[in-house]
This record gives C-alpha cells, sequence and structure tokens, in this order.
C-alpha cells in the first residue's frame, strides 16, 4: 500500500446544543503520531461533528475507521462503525479509548457484544494505533488491509480475529520517553479548522496519575506513572490556542486535561504563561481542569496568580475514612485538604469541593456528614454527584458490584442523542448507583434533593448573606436543607422541587436496550427534541429558576435567613439594619439574571455598609467595621464585556432551558451576577 485513506473521530451530538464542546485532543495526539512517522502515506482527516462524518462515509468511505470511546460517545460510535462497514465491507474498525473494561472475562464480554469493532486499543492510543497501521502498509491493496490486520497479533491491542476470537497482545501501551516524541496537532496546524467558535479548546501538560480511586478509570496501576510535555511545548500551546482563540471571541473557555493540575512545582509557570495569554489576547477567561488531591499549598500559590478563572478543587467525595478506604481513597488526605481551606480564603480563590453520593459502604448519614464538614470549612460551591459506574473503573467489575451490593438503573447522557439519515434514533446511556447495601433508594432521593437546593442556593450572589449567618454563628446547613420541608416555601418554588423530585426518579430506567427501544417512537423522541426529558436534571431546574424565578428565590432565601437569625436568638435591634443592606445588595445582584436588554432599568439602593468590601474581606471582620461616612447609592448592571460573553455563549448552546444550563456551566461567577456601581 503507498497511502492509506484513514478517518479518526472524536464524534459529539449537536441536535439541541453540543453534548461535548471540547477539541478532539485524543485523536489529534494519534494523528500527529501517525504524520510523524508515516508523512504523506497515511492520509488522515480529523472530525468532530456527527453530521459530517455520517456524510463522509457514505460519499467517501475510508479504509480504517478509529474512533475514541468514551461513555458520553459510545452508541453513536458503533453506528458510525456499522454505516462505514456498509459503505465500505472491507473497512477496518479500530476503537480506542477508556470506556473498556479492565479484567478479561469483562472485556471479552465486552468484544463479543460489539462484534463490528475489529480491535480495541486500551489507554494511549499512539503507540497501539501507529503499530495497526504498520501492518496495514504490508497489504497489497486496500481490499486485503482487514484481512491481514485481524490475523495478526499486534502490539498494544486487542484483535478479533478471523475466528471471531480475541488475540491479547498484553497490556495497553503508554508513551513513556519524553511526551514531546508526540507532535503537537495544535502547532502542526492540524486543529485549525476546529477553532470554530464552538469548541473549546482542550491540552494536556501532563499524563497519568498517582492516586487509585477505584471509581475512575484513571485509578488503575497503568496509569500510575506522571509523564509531562516539555515547558517550552506546553508554552507554546498556550500562545498558539489564546492567538487561535482571539480571532474566535465567543470562545473563553480552556480545558486542562491534567489530572492533577497544581501538584507539580512547574505549574505555577504554566499559570504564569496562561495570564501572560489573558492580557494579550484576552484568553481563556475561565480554566477548567482537575486540580491535585494532595500538595494544595502548592496548588494555591500556582492557581492564585490566574485570577480567578479557575476553581481550586477539594475533590473529597466523601469525608468518612471507611468510605474513603473502600474505595483506595486512604491515601488522600482530606485533612490536609480542608486545613487549606483558611488558606485558600486568604488568597480570594474561588474554590469546589465534589462530593460522590453511592459510593462503597455510603450511606444517608455518611453523605450528610461529608456536606457538613465541607459547610464549616466555607468552600465556595458543592457539587453533589451521583456514582457512575464507568468501563475500566475498577468498581464496574462484577467482584466489586457483588461486594458493595450497587442496585443501578441507567439513564440519558444529556444532550447525546440524534436521528440519523437512515432514520435510526441513536442515544447515549449512563449507569448510575441509586442503592445499595448501605444506602436505600429513598435516601439517595433525597440527597439529590439537598444537592439542588445547595446547587442553586449557594452562589456568589448569596455569598454575603451566608457569611452574615456564619458571623453570627448560624449553622449554614438550614439554609439548604430547609426549603426540603418547609410549609411557607412559595407554590412556584415548591412547584420546582416537586419537579425537580419527579424527574430524578423518572429519568432512571432498567436497562439501556429499554430506552434505546422507547425512544425510536417519534413522539418519545420529540419529548427529548423540546426538552421534556433527557437533561442534567440538576442543571435544567437550575437553569429554569435562575431565568424564570430568581426574584421569588432571592426574596425567600432573604426571608429563610431573617427566620434563621431568630431562631439562633439574635436580637433584631443588632443585626436588622445590617441584614437590610446585606438584603439589598444580593436582590441587586440577582435582578433580571441575564436579561440583557440594555433599556431596561437597573436596580439601585442607598447602603450605609460596603457590603461589596465586607463580602471579600478574608480577615473575617464583621460588617459594623465597613460603615460608610456617608450613605452610599449603588446600581447594580451587567459590563458590556458580561453581555458581550453572555450572548456569544447563547450563540452556541440557544436560550432553551437547556441551552441555557450550558451557558450557566461555562461561565465562572466572577461574571454571572450584576456588578455594584457606586452612583453617588
Amino acid at each position: 500500500m503507498e497511502k492509506l485513506k484513514i478517518y479518526l473521530g472524536d464524534i459529539t451530538y449537536d441536535t439541541v446544543s453540543l453534548s461535548t464542546d471540547a477539541i478532539p485532543l485524543a485523536i489529534g495526539y494519534v494523528a500527529a503520531y501517525c504524520k510523524k512517522i508515516y508523512g504523506s502515506k497515511a492520509e488522515i482527516t480529523l472530525f468532530k461533528y456527527l453530521e459530517d462524518l455520517e456524510q463522509a462515509l457514505v460519499d467517501s468511505p475510508p479504509d480504517i475507521l478509529g474512533l475514541s470511546n468514551y461513555s458520553w460517545n459510545q452508541n453513536i460510535g458503533l453506528e458510525m462503525f456499522d454505516i462505514a462497514r456498509k459503505s465500505n465491507p472491507d473497512v477496518l474498525t479500530v476503537w480506542g479509548g477508556p470506556n473498556f473494561p479492565i479484567d478479561f472475562p469483562s472485556q471479552k464480554k465486552f468484544m463479543d457484544e460489539y462484534s463490528i469493532v475489529d480491535i480495541y486499543v486500551p489507554l494511549e492510543g499512539e503507540i497501539g494505533f501507529s503499530n495497526i497501521i504498520d501492518v496495514c502498509f504490508s497489504a497489497k491493496q486496500s481490499n486485503e488491509i482487514r484481512k491481514l490486520v485481524i490475523s495478526k497479533s499486534i502490539e498494544g491491542c486487542v484483535v478479533r480475529n478471523p475466528n471471531n476470537e480475541l488475540i491479547f497482545s498484553g497490556p495497553g501501551l503508554r508513551t513513556r520517553k519524553a511526551l514531546d516524541e508526540l507532535p503537537s496537532p495544535y502547532l502542526t496546524g492540524l486543529f485549525d479548522k476546529f477553532f470554530d467558535g464552538r469548541l473549546s479548546p482542550l491540552m494536556q501538560t501532563n499524563r497519568g496519575c498517582p492516586f487509585q480511586c477505584t471509581f475512575c478509570t484513571d485509578g488503575i496501576d497503568e496509569k500510575q506513572l506522571v509523564t509531562q510535555f516539555s515547558m517550552d511545548r506546553v508554552v507554546s500551546e498556550i500562545n498558539y490556542i489564546g492567538y487561535h482563540s482571539k480571532m474566535r471571541p465567543s470562545t473563553s473557555m480552556l480545558i486542562l486535561a491534567d489530572l492533577n493540575f497544581g501538584m507539580i512545582p512547574r505549574d505555577r509557570k504554566i499559570c504564569e504563561a496562561l495570564v501572560e495569554t489573558q492580557e494579550k489576547f484576552g484568553f481563556p477567561k475561565k480554566v477548567d481542569c482537575s486540580t491535585g488531591k494532595n500538595a494544595k499549598d502548592r496548588i494555591i500559590e500556582a492557581i492564585k496568580i490566574l485570577n480567578g478563572a479557575l476553581a481550586i478543587k477539594l475533590s473529597v467525595q466523601s469525608t468518612d475514612e471507611s468510605v474513603m478506604k473502600n474505595m483506595k481513597r486512604d491515601n488522600i488526605s482530606s485533612e490536609q485538604m480542608l486545613a487549606l481551606v483558611p488558606a485558600i480564603r486568604e488568597s480570594n480563590l474561588p474554590s469546589v469541593t465534589e462530593i460522590i453520593v453511592g459510593l462503597p459502604g455510603d450511606s444517608f448519614a455518611t453523605n450528610i456528614k461529608t456536606i457538613k464538614d465541607m459547610m464549616r470549612v466555607d468552600v465556595d460551591q458543592y457539587l453533589v454527584y451521583t456514582l457512575m459506574l464507568l468501563h475500566g473503573s475498577e468498581l464496574a467489575t462484577p467482584e466489586e458490584r457483588k461486594k458493595w451490593g450497587f442496585n443501578t438503573k441507567f439513564r440519558i447522557l444529556p444532550r447525546s442523542f440524534a436521528e440519523l439519515k437512515n432514520g435510526k434514533k441513536i442515544m447515549e446511556v449512563e449507569e448510575v448507583v441509586v442503592s445499595s447495601n448501605s444506602l436505600s433508594f429513598d435516601d439517595y432521593v433525597k440527597i439529590r434533593l439537598l444537592a439542588f437546593s445547595i446547587f442553586v442556593t449557594n452562589q456568589t450572589s448569596y455569598k454575603p448573606i451566608i457569611k452574615f449567618l456564619r458571623q453570627n454563628n448560624v449553622d449554614i446547613f438550614d439554609l439548604f436543607n430547609r426549603p426540603l420541608d418547609d410549609d411557607n416555601l412559595p407554590i412556584n418554588l415548591q412547584s420546582i422541587f416537586d419537579k425537580f423530585k419527579a424527574s430524578t426518579v423518572n429519568e432512571l430506567w432498567d436497562s439501556p436496550e429499554e430506552i434505546l427501544e422507547n425512544f425510536q417512537d417519534d413522539d418519545q423522541y420529540q419529548k427529548l427534541i423540546s426538552e421534556h426529558i433527557g437533561f442534567n436534571v440538576i442543571q435544567f431546574h437550575q437553569a429554569l429558576v435562575t431565568t424564570n424565578y430568581m426574584p421569588e428565590w432571592t426574596e425567600y432565601i432573604i426571608k429563610l435567613a431573617k427566620t434563621l437569625l431568630d431562631e439562633n436568638n439574635i436580637p433584631e435591634e443588632k443585626y436588622l439594619e445590617q441584614f437590610n443592606d446585606i438584603s439589598n445588595y444580593c436582590r441587586g445582584l440577582t435582578h433580571n439574571t441575564l436579561e440583557l436588554n440594555s433599556d431596561l432599568s437597573n436596580p439601585e439602593f442607598s447602603f450605609k455598609y460596603d457590603i461589596e468590601k465586607w463580602n471579600l474581606d478574608s480577615t473575617n471582620q464583621t460588617i459594623d467595621k465597613f460603615e460608610f461616612s456617608t450613605l452610599r447609592k449603588i446600581m447594580f448592571t451587567y459590563t458590556s464585556e458580561e453581555i458581550e460573553l453572555f450572548r456569544n455563549n447563547m450563540d452556541i448552546y440557544g436560550i432553551t432551558t437547556n441551552g441555557m444550563a450550558q451557558v450557566l456551566k461555562r461561565i465562572s461567577n466572577i461574571y454571572l451576577w450584576r456588578k455594584p456601581i457606586t452612583i453617588s
């Protein structure tokens, strides 16, 4: 073979809005490495959008179709393989990615179920895929490629031979030399077409993870070695991305694929390079990544350089020691994480904690303990997730499922569905734990309701109220928990909680097959299109509140906070004047959220206290220390920069409730709420 025609895809859905919006980094590395070895002999085309690949497979089918396999694009990948095989019966189908079981019996079952797949490349794909290409060039003509390749044992690959038997050639391969052996898909221009104003740049400065969390696909032994790209390479990519993103101002977020950003000493220099790019190109306004689990002091020093663009993540998952041990996180110090919160606060860094419901040995009591533990140390944002069982994680193995008595259900991944040109309807499904031998289903639903209440109320817009409660020794857990059984909850807000609970229960199915069969029906599929079902339940209902019920939610939170102060026997004469200023400040921040019509009036209030300065103060001084010398009139408005940011994101994701959920997800809290401006 003189030339090979290769298609590589990391496919996203965009039926209602983009389901995954990252530039396809993994297939970019694979393509760049193959181009380095084989040059023009390997004619490689990269695909991100479903419609583009679907059409190309029909119009001009390739010799090899390689697709990334994640939990969010598994089913669409299988359909693309099927279309490719019908267009070219001799096409070689190659799958790769972390969505692959780690035990041999499950791997065999997986490959037997998905017989359209000729080869699977576990772990990092560059070397394994290049080994496949090397064999392909031994074929004399294109219709011999598949037959030749699947008769071989290929290092780093699982091959299905002509007798439908699997050939395992040892563990998946990782690049163990300097990662710069892999050319940059950015610097080589392979990704230029993806700077289209819709996709967010995704880059990686290192690979591997030293931790072994059993719920994660990166917790396996083979991924423990941490390797790095050179600093020169990283800085060059940041500058390249910044320049091209400036050409597309709708792109505002950079995603880092590093698993523990900030733990490595040089990460501070990477943050400095990002700041230089911010100053030069106005990008990125937000950085999304997983910060390290240990060495938080080093992480703080690195991240505070970014001026709030990146939140430090305290990924405790649970603070219960037995649960931590059960999921092999006992080498991660929760105490060390929590002890650094004052330093985080002093540095004015945004902070996020992640908690997972349904972990091994988890219960209602351990979840509430974890949430209260994190509230006591005053983290900015609490994200409470449902445990997913992922192919490639230890918890998904048969032994672990049985050991912990996991009862699982299935639900549609948000926005991950499409109707193909052949009329078939495809959607992605995730498996989640809804009960176990230590957690009941009813308790799972209660925790989800609490998670929603926290998600909506624990926003920057209400931080002054939360800070005032803390300084008056009121347990802020009550601010989030009371709405779940408050007889005085306004009817509109009660309706939202009722809808949230119904959606939480109704989104669960007994099997993937049941979901796929149900939504072949046009009427049922239309419910996905119209966003009646199939959305991220928490994000959807948060968007519903933010865009439709924010004033009512604000008034309820103000009233509830006053009730909690009274219940804690705080004399009204001691706090009322200060609390009224705080309440008006929160009213101003949340007024007509995301209403961009400049003709509408901006709210104005008179203030005795400098709420903004007190709220930002990291020394925990009380509000009476921040009294203005005279009354100040303050207006609350959006800046032109914020309005442009909102509109650019709305253009990408739309203004439906589901679209607005994506807008809220991608806009930093520092931009979301109105800004106070002193006018007299």
